[in-house]
């Protein structure tokens, strides 16, 4: 039995690309669409010696980021001013 005949499982792909002489590749049809990838999109590409690459949609990413930190924290208030010592100033 040959892997490459077995469909893939709901929400996974597998693919092998080609790199080309100036080092690009072309994401093959069936991951662009299972990640809504269209042309013009932003991609973020993450490298690890050790783990690899990953190609993530910017906007995804961004995302996650935002849900990782947070809502931003309140500024602390700024000080109140002594108005009285200001006034008795030359």
């Amino acid at each position: 039995m040959n892997v490459e005949d077995l469909p893939p499982a709901p929400g996974k792909f597998a693919s092998t690309v080609k790199v080309g002489e100036k080092g690009q590749i072309v994401i093959p049809k069936g991951a662009r669409d299972l990640f809504n990838i269209r042309p013009g999109d932003t991609l973020l590409l993450l490298a690890d010696v050790e783990q690899g690459i990953a190609i993530v949609r910017q906007d995804l990413f961004d995302r996650f980021i935002a849900q990782a930190m947070g809502p931003a924290p309140e500024p602390p208030p700024a000080p109140e001013r002594d108005t009285e010592q200001e006034e008795d100033r030359p």
